[in-house]
Protein backbone atom coordinates (compact mmCIF):
# COMPACT_ATOMS: atom_id res chain seq x y z
CA UNK A 1 0.00 0.00 0.00
CA UNK A 2 3.04 2.27 -0.37
CA UNK A 3 1.98 5.76 -1.41
CA UNK A 4 -1.72 4.99 -1.04
CA UNK A 5 -3.91 5.76 1.95
CA UNK A 6 -5.22 2.59 3.61
CA UNK A 7 -9.02 2.54 3.78
CA UNK A 8 -10.49 0.53 6.65
CA UNK A 9 -14.13 -0.11 7.49
CA UNK A 10 -15.10 -1.38 10.96
CA UNK A 11 -18.33 -3.18 11.91
CA UNK A 12 -19.67 -5.29 14.78
CA UNK A 13 -20.20 -2.65 17.48
CA UNK A 14 -22.98 -0.35 18.67
CA UNK A 15 -21.10 2.91 18.25
CA UNK A 16 -19.09 5.56 20.11
CA UNK A 17 -18.28 7.86 21.85
CA UNK A 18 -20.10 7.51 25.18
CA UNK A 19 -21.65 4.13 24.43
CA UNK A 20 -21.17 1.52 27.16
CA UNK A 21 -19.40 -1.71 26.29
CA UNK A 22 -15.89 -3.09 26.10
CA UNK A 23 -15.88 -3.50 22.31
CA UNK A 24 -17.13 0.05 21.89
CA UNK A 25 -14.33 1.39 24.10
CA UNK A 26 -11.78 -0.75 22.27
CA UNK A 27 -12.79 0.46 18.81
CA UNK A 28 -13.05 4.09 19.92
CA UNK A 29 -9.48 4.12 21.18
CA UNK A 30 -8.14 2.07 18.28
CA UNK A 31 -9.67 4.44 15.74
CA UNK A 32 -8.23 7.50 17.49
CA UNK A 33 -4.76 6.03 17.01
CA UNK A 34 -5.24 4.71 13.47
CA UNK A 35 -6.13 8.14 12.09
CA UNK A 36 -2.80 9.39 13.45
CA UNK A 37 -1.17 6.94 11.01
CA UNK A 38 -3.08 8.51 8.10
CA UNK A 39 -5.48 5.57 7.88
CA UNK A 40 -8.92 6.34 6.47
CA UNK A 41 -11.35 4.87 9.02
CA UNK A 42 -15.09 4.47 8.54
CA UNK A 43 -17.16 2.86 11.30
CA UNK A 44 -20.62 1.42 10.71
CA UNK A 45 -22.70 2.23 13.81
CA UNK A 46 -26.18 1.49 15.12
CA UNK A 47 -28.13 4.70 14.92
CA UNK A 48 -30.21 4.28 18.07
CA UNK A 49 -27.16 4.02 20.34
CA UNK A 50 -25.50 7.19 19.14
CA UNK A 51 -25.72 10.30 21.25
CA UNK A 52 -28.60 12.51 20.11
CA UNK A 53 -26.11 15.37 19.85
CA UNK A 54 -23.95 13.34 17.43
CA UNK A 55 -25.64 14.52 14.25
CA UNK A 56 -22.47 14.74 12.20
CA UNK A 57 -20.69 11.95 10.37
CA UNK A 58 -17.17 12.55 11.63
CA UNK A 59 -15.54 12.43 15.06
CA UNK A 60 -11.82 13.04 15.65
CA UNK A 61 -11.09 12.15 12.05
CA UNK A 62 -13.25 8.99 12.11
CA UNK A 63 -16.21 8.81 9.72
CA UNK A 64 -19.50 7.22 10.80
CA UNK A 65 -22.08 5.50 8.66
CA UNK A 66 -25.41 5.06 10.42
CA UNK A 67 -27.45 1.93 9.76
CA UNK A 68 -30.64 0.77 11.50
CA UNK A 69 -30.77 -2.25 13.81
CA UNK A 70 -33.72 -4.08 15.37
CA UNK A 71 -34.29 -3.88 19.12
CA UNK A 72 -34.25 -7.67 19.42
CA UNK A 73 -31.28 -8.77 21.55
CA UNK A 74 -30.83 -11.87 19.41
CA UNK A 75 -31.03 -10.21 15.99
CA UNK A 76 -29.60 -6.75 16.54
CA UNK A 77 -25.92 -7.49 15.89
CA UNK A 78 -26.57 -10.06 13.17
CA UNK A 79 -28.83 -7.89 11.00
CA UNK A 80 -26.76 -4.75 11.51
CA UNK A 81 -23.59 -6.60 10.51
CA UNK A 82 -25.31 -8.07 7.45
CA UNK A 83 -26.31 -4.56 6.35
CA UNK A 84 -22.78 -3.38 7.09
CA UNK A 85 -21.25 -6.05 4.86
CA UNK A 86 -23.60 -5.12 2.01
CA UNK A 87 -22.62 -1.48 2.49
CA UNK A 88 -18.93 -2.47 2.44
CA UNK A 89 -19.49 -4.34 -0.83
CA UNK A 90 -20.54 -1.03 -2.42
CA UNK A 91 -17.87 1.10 -0.75
CA UNK A 92 -15.00 -1.38 -1.37
CA UNK A 93 -12.63 -0.58 1.52
CA UNK A 94 -9.15 -2.09 1.40
CA UNK A 95 -10.11 -4.15 4.44
CA UNK A 96 -13.15 -4.83 6.61
CA UNK A 97 -12.46 -5.22 10.34
CA UNK A 98 -15.19 -7.21 12.10
CA UNK A 99 -15.33 -7.15 15.90
CA UNK A 100 -16.69 -10.07 17.97
CA UNK A 101 -17.71 -13.59 16.99
CA UNK A 102 -21.44 -12.86 16.66
CA UNK A 103 -20.83 -10.42 13.80
CA UNK A 104 -18.17 -12.92 12.65
CA UNK A 105 -21.04 -14.96 11.19
CA UNK A 106 -20.95 -12.58 8.23
CA UNK A 107 -17.28 -13.27 7.42
CA UNK A 108 -18.02 -15.78 4.62
CA UNK A 109 -20.44 -13.33 2.98
CA UNK A 110 -17.82 -10.58 3.04
CA UNK A 111 -15.21 -12.88 1.51
CA UNK A 112 -17.70 -14.07 -1.11
CA UNK A 113 -18.19 -10.41 -2.05
CA UNK A 114 -14.44 -10.05 -2.55
CA UNK A 115 -13.62 -8.14 0.64
CA UNK A 116 -10.52 -8.78 2.74
CA UNK A 117 -11.47 -9.39 6.37
CA UNK A 118 -9.76 -9.19 9.75
CA UNK A 119 -11.77 -10.40 12.77
CA UNK A 120 -11.00 -9.45 16.36
CA UNK A 121 -12.11 -12.15 18.79
CA UNK A 122 -13.15 -10.35 22.01
CA UNK A 123 -14.18 -13.47 23.91
CA UNK A 124 -16.22 -16.70 23.75
CA UNK A 125 -19.60 -14.96 23.95
CA UNK A 126 -21.35 -18.34 23.89
CA UNK A 127 -20.26 -18.65 27.54
CA UNK A 128 -22.31 -15.62 28.57
CA UNK A 129 -25.13 -16.49 30.95
CA UNK A 130 -27.71 -14.41 29.08
CA UNK A 131 -27.77 -16.66 26.00
CA UNK A 132 -29.98 -19.70 25.53
CA UNK A 133 -29.02 -22.93 23.78
CA UNK A 134 -29.76 -21.81 20.22
CA UNK A 135 -27.98 -18.48 20.63
CA UNK A 136 -24.91 -20.24 22.05
CA UNK A 137 -24.75 -22.53 19.00
CA UNK A 138 -25.08 -19.55 16.65
CA UNK A 139 -22.22 -17.79 18.44
CA UNK A 140 -20.07 -20.92 18.28
CA UNK A 141 -20.79 -21.03 14.54
CA UNK A 142 -19.79 -17.37 14.27
CA UNK A 143 -16.46 -18.16 15.93
CA UNK A 144 -15.88 -21.11 13.59
CA UNK A 145 -16.75 -19.15 10.42
CA UNK A 146 -14.68 -16.14 11.48
CA UNK A 147 -11.65 -18.32 12.10
CA UNK A 148 -12.06 -20.30 8.88
CA UNK A 149 -12.85 -17.55 6.40
CA UNK A 150 -11.15 -14.37 7.63
CA UNK A 151 -7.76 -13.38 6.29
CA UNK A 152 -6.44 -12.86 9.82
CA UNK A 153 -7.74 -13.23 13.37
CA UNK A 154 -6.75 -11.02 16.29
CA UNK A 155 -7.25 -12.21 19.89
CA UNK A 156 -7.34 -9.69 22.73
CA UNK A 157 -5.98 -12.12 25.35
CA UNK A 158 -3.79 -15.18 25.72
CA UNK A 159 -6.85 -17.13 26.85
CA UNK A 160 -8.71 -16.35 23.61
CA UNK A 161 -5.61 -17.05 21.52
CA UNK A 162 -5.47 -20.48 23.17
CA UNK A 163 -9.15 -21.13 22.40
CA UNK A 164 -8.62 -20.29 18.73
CA UNK A 165 -5.57 -22.54 18.48
CA UNK A 166 -7.18 -25.47 20.31
CA UNK A 167 -10.63 -25.38 18.72
CA UNK A 168 -9.81 -24.18 15.22
CA UNK A 169 -6.16 -25.06 14.68
CA UNK A 170 -5.01 -21.62 13.59
CA UNK A 171 -2.50 -19.12 14.91
CA UNK A 172 -3.83 -15.64 15.54
CA UNK A 173 -2.24 -12.33 16.50
CA UNK A 174 -2.33 -11.44 20.19
CA UNK A 175 -3.17 -7.73 20.53
CA UNK A 176 -4.73 -6.87 23.92
CA UNK A 177 -7.09 -4.14 25.02
CA UNK A 178 -5.49 -0.94 26.21
CA UNK A 179 -6.02 1.97 28.54
CA UNK A 180 -5.13 5.64 28.64
CA UNK A 181 -3.75 7.53 31.60
CA UNK A 182 -6.84 8.79 33.39
CA UNK A 183 -7.14 12.43 34.33
CA UNK A 184 -8.02 12.48 38.01
CA UNK A 185 -11.14 14.48 38.81
CA UNK A 186 -11.17 17.28 41.36
CA UNK A 187 -14.96 17.53 41.33
CA UNK A 188 -17.41 16.12 43.83
CA UNK A 189 -20.87 17.07 42.48
CA UNK A 190 -21.75 13.53 41.44
CA UNK A 191 -20.57 12.15 44.78
CA UNK A 192 -22.91 14.53 46.59
CA UNK A 193 -25.77 13.58 44.27
CA UNK A 194 -25.38 9.89 45.11
CA UNK A 195 -24.51 10.37 48.77
CA UNK A 196 -20.98 9.03 48.38
CA UNK A 197 -17.89 10.05 50.38
CA UNK A 198 -14.35 10.12 49.01
CA UNK A 199 -12.46 6.85 49.49
CA UNK A 200 -15.47 5.34 51.27
CA UNK A 201 -17.25 3.40 48.56
CA UNK A 202 -16.82 0.26 46.49
CA UNK A 203 -17.47 0.70 42.78
CA UNK A 204 -18.36 -1.62 39.91
CA UNK A 205 -18.66 -0.26 36.36
CA UNK A 206 -20.42 -2.52 33.88
CA UNK A 207 -23.58 -3.25 31.97
CA UNK A 208 -26.28 -4.92 34.07
CA UNK A 209 -25.92 -8.40 32.59
CA UNK A 210 -25.78 -11.76 34.42
CA UNK A 211 -22.14 -12.55 33.74
CA UNK A 212 -21.03 -9.45 35.68
CA UNK A 213 -22.39 -11.07 38.87
CA UNK A 214 -23.68 -7.92 40.59
CA UNK A 215 -25.75 -10.03 42.99
CA UNK A 216 -22.58 -11.75 44.24
CA UNK A 217 -21.08 -8.34 44.97
CA UNK A 218 -24.18 -7.08 46.76
CA UNK A 219 -24.23 -10.20 48.94
CA UNK A 220 -20.51 -9.90 49.72
CA UNK A 221 -20.91 -6.21 50.52
CA UNK A 222 -23.62 -7.08 53.04
CA UNK A 223 -21.41 -9.76 54.61
CA UNK A 224 -18.40 -7.43 54.82
CA UNK A 225 -20.43 -4.84 56.75
CA UNK A 226 -17.98 -2.04 56.01
CA UNK A 227 -18.55 0.77 58.49
CA UNK A 228 -19.34 4.04 56.70
CA UNK A 229 -18.93 2.57 53.22
CA UNK A 230 -21.36 2.35 50.30
CA UNK A 231 -21.49 0.27 47.12
CA UNK A 232 -21.91 2.19 43.85
CA UNK A 233 -23.21 0.18 40.89
CA UNK A 234 -22.45 2.16 37.74
CA UNK A 235 -24.11 1.07 34.50
CA UNK A 236 -27.37 0.03 32.94
CA UNK A 237 -28.75 -2.55 30.53
CA UNK A 238 -29.27 -2.12 26.78
CA UNK A 239 -31.99 -4.77 26.95
CA UNK A 240 -33.59 -4.75 30.44
CA UNK A 241 -34.73 -8.18 31.58
CA UNK A 242 -35.46 -10.22 34.70
CA UNK A 243 -31.81 -10.06 35.79
CA UNK A 244 -31.74 -6.27 35.46
CA UNK A 245 -34.89 -5.99 37.55
CA UNK A 246 -33.46 -8.36 40.16
CA UNK A 247 -30.34 -6.21 40.54
CA UNK A 248 -32.44 -3.06 40.87
CA UNK A 249 -34.80 -4.55 43.43
CA UNK A 250 -32.02 -6.19 45.45
CA UNK A 251 -30.06 -2.91 45.48
CA UNK A 252 -33.05 -0.98 46.76
CA UNK A 253 -33.56 -3.51 49.55
CA UNK A 254 -29.90 -3.48 50.60
CA UNK A 255 -28.66 -0.69 52.83
CA UNK A 256 -25.93 1.58 51.42
CA UNK A 257 -26.17 0.30 47.82
CA UNK A 258 -26.44 3.08 45.22
CA UNK A 259 -27.50 2.70 41.58
CA UNK A 260 -26.02 5.53 39.49
CA UNK A 261 -27.16 4.41 36.06
CA UNK A 262 -24.89 4.78 33.02
CA UNK A 263 -22.18 7.41 33.53
CA UNK A 264 -19.58 8.72 31.14
CA UNK A 265 -17.03 11.48 30.65
CA UNK A 266 -16.30 13.75 33.60
CA UNK A 267 -19.05 12.21 35.73
CA UNK A 268 -17.58 8.72 35.38
CA UNK A 269 -14.08 10.08 35.99
CA UNK A 270 -15.26 11.60 39.26
CA UNK A 271 -16.78 8.31 40.43
CA UNK A 272 -13.61 6.40 39.55
CA UNK A 273 -11.23 8.97 41.04
CA UNK A 274 -12.71 9.03 44.52
CA UNK A 275 -13.60 5.34 44.92
CA UNK A 276 -11.95 3.38 47.70
CA UNK A 277 -12.09 0.05 45.91
CA UNK A 278 -13.05 -1.31 42.47
CA UNK A 279 -14.50 -4.82 42.14
CA UNK A 280 -15.06 -7.01 39.08
CA UNK A 281 -16.81 -10.25 40.17
CA UNK A 282 -17.64 -11.43 36.64
CA UNK A 283 -17.85 -14.95 35.26
CA UNK A 284 -17.00 -13.93 31.68
CA UNK A 285 -14.57 -11.38 30.23
CA UNK A 286 -12.39 -10.95 27.17
CA UNK A 287 -9.70 -8.74 28.66
CA UNK A 288 -11.55 -6.44 31.06
CA UNK A 289 -11.26 -2.80 30.03
CA UNK A 290 -13.12 -1.64 33.16
CA UNK A 291 -10.45 -3.30 35.31
CA UNK A 292 -7.69 -1.58 33.32
CA UNK A 293 -9.52 1.73 33.63
CA UNK A 294 -9.77 1.33 37.40
CA UNK A 295 -6.02 0.68 37.55
CA UNK A 296 -5.42 3.79 35.41
CA UNK A 297 -6.96 5.77 38.29
CA UNK A 298 -4.61 4.03 40.73
CA UNK A 299 -7.43 2.27 42.56
CA UNK A 300 -7.25 -0.82 44.69
CA UNK A 301 -8.93 -3.57 42.68
CA UNK A 302 -10.41 -6.99 43.41
CA UNK A 303 -11.48 -9.43 40.69
CA UNK A 304 -12.80 -12.96 40.25
CA UNK A 305 -10.23 -15.62 39.42
CA UNK A 306 -11.38 -16.33 35.85
CA UNK A 307 -8.51 -16.68 33.33
CA UNK A 308 -9.05 -13.34 31.58
CA UNK A 309 -8.92 -11.44 34.88
CA UNK A 310 -5.92 -13.46 36.06
CA UNK A 311 -4.14 -12.51 32.85
CA UNK A 312 -3.80 -8.94 34.12
CA UNK A 313 -1.34 -10.53 36.57
CA UNK A 314 -2.27 -8.78 39.79
CA UNK A 315 -1.15 -9.90 43.24
CA UNK A 316 -2.78 -13.13 44.40
CA UNK A 317 -4.68 -11.45 47.24
CA UNK A 318 -6.52 -9.27 44.72
CA UNK A 319 -8.35 -12.29 43.32
CA UNK A 320 -11.15 -14.36 44.81
CA UNK A 321 -12.79 -17.61 43.79
CA UNK A 322 -15.62 -16.98 41.34
CA UNK A 323 -18.97 -17.06 43.16
CA UNK A 324 -17.41 -17.32 46.63
CA UNK A 325 -19.14 -14.40 48.32
CA UNK A 326 -17.57 -15.09 51.71
CA UNK A 327 -14.08 -14.87 50.24
CA UNK A 328 -15.07 -11.74 48.32
CA UNK A 329 -16.41 -10.21 51.55
CA UNK A 330 -13.05 -10.94 53.18
CA UNK A 331 -11.25 -9.24 50.29
CA UNK A 332 -13.54 -6.21 50.57
CA UNK A 333 -12.79 -5.86 54.27
CA UNK A 334 -9.04 -6.31 53.77
CA UNK A 335 -8.65 -3.78 50.96
CA UNK A 336 -11.09 -1.25 52.42
CA UNK A 337 -8.56 -0.85 55.23
CA UNK A 338 -5.72 -0.24 52.75
CA UNK A 339 -6.74 2.67 50.52
CA UNK A 340 -3.56 3.53 48.55
CA UNK A 341 -1.60 6.72 49.11
CA UNK A 342 -0.62 9.11 46.31
CA UNK A 343 2.72 7.46 45.52
CA UNK A 344 1.19 3.97 45.32
CA UNK A 345 -1.54 5.23 43.01
CA UNK A 346 1.05 6.90 40.78
CA UNK A 347 3.03 3.66 40.48
CA UNK A 348 -0.10 1.69 39.58
CA UNK A 349 -1.15 4.25 36.98
CA UNK A 350 2.25 4.28 35.30
CA UNK A 351 2.43 0.47 35.22
CA UNK A 352 -0.95 -0.12 33.59
CA UNK A 353 -0.64 2.52 30.86
CA UNK A 354 2.84 1.26 29.99
CA UNK A 355 1.71 -2.37 29.86
CA UNK A 356 -1.55 -1.77 27.98
CA UNK A 357 -0.56 1.00 25.61
CA UNK A 358 -2.99 2.14 22.89
CA UNK A 359 -0.37 3.60 20.50
CA UNK A 360 1.47 0.25 20.48
CA UNK A 361 -1.80 -1.66 20.11
CA UNK A 362 -2.69 0.47 17.07
CA UNK A 363 0.73 -0.07 15.49
CA UNK A 364 0.41 -3.83 15.93
CA UNK A 365 -3.11 -3.77 14.48
CA UNK A 366 -1.89 -1.74 11.51
CA UNK A 367 0.84 -4.34 10.93
CA UNK A 368 -1.89 -6.99 10.71
CA UNK A 369 -3.80 -4.82 8.21
CA UNK A 370 -0.73 -4.35 6.05
CA UNK A 371 0.03 -8.08 6.08
CA UNK A 372 -3.42 -8.70 4.57
CA UNK A 373 -3.54 -5.97 1.95
CA UNK A 374 0.10 -6.03 0.80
Amino acid sequence: MAGKQLKIMIIGLRGFPNVQGGIETHVENLCMELVKHDVSVEVVVRRRYMNKNMTGKTWNGVRFHYLPSPKSIGLEALIHTFLGVIYAAFKRPDLLHIHAIGPGLMTPLARLLGIRVVVTHHGPDYDRQKWGGLAKKVLELGERLACKFSNRVIAISKTIKGIVAEKHGIECSLIPNGVRLAELSQGSDRLKEFGLAKNRYVIIVSRLVPEKRHLDLIEAFKLANLDGWKLAIVGTSDHPNAYTQNVIETSKKTENVVLTGFQTGLDLAELYTHAGLFVLPSSHEGLPIALLEALSYGLNVVASDIPSNMEVNLDEERYFELGNTKQLASRLKYWSERVPDGETRKTTREWVVTTYNWPEIARNTLNVYNSVVS
